[in-house]
């Protein structure tokens, strides 16, 4: 009968360190300090475009990071090819991803979830259709 109790404190601590983790990394005030001048926010805007082509094309991330899925609209960038985390200009190629629409407040947890300023940048790019949107490239 102890083993029982054992695992079942095991599986408590795993969920308490799981959680911790989830909020110190997406919710947290400490770990991250946004930059000073980050890439100008229209304010009037009630919403922003953004293109994902990472972890944030799937809606649980997306849940964690912004609060909610959001909807997740098909989009291409063409002149950029996929290197892992990253894209970067390649002109016969294309990258495959998601816009999103996000308010300036999920703009800001975007940032965060990316550490912008320390991992990402955020640029603004022309995809297929001819909508600009975000997209998060690496320093």
């Amino acid at each position: 009968m102890r083993w029982v109790y054992r695992i079942g404190l095991l599986a408590v601590i795993a969920i308490v360190l799981g959680f911790g983790y989830l909020w110190y990394t997406f919710q947290s005030p400490y770990g991250y300090e946004a930059p000073d001048n980050p890439p100008i926010m229209d304010r009037r805007l009630e919403h922003h475009r953004v293109f994902v082509y990472g972890t944030l094309r799937y809606a649980p991330i997306r849940w964690l990071v912004m609060g909610r899925a959001g909807t997740a609209t098909p989009a291409t960038l063409q002149g950029y090819t996929r290197d892992e985390l990253d894209i970067s200009p390649a002109p016969n190629e294309q990258v495959d991803g998601y816009t999103l629409s996000v308010t300036s407040d999920e703009l800001k947890r975007l940032d965060r979830y990316e550490h912008l300023g320390e991992r990402y940048r955020r640029v603004n790019v022309k995809l297929h259709n001819g909508q600009s949107a975000w997209v998060y490239r690496r320093l």
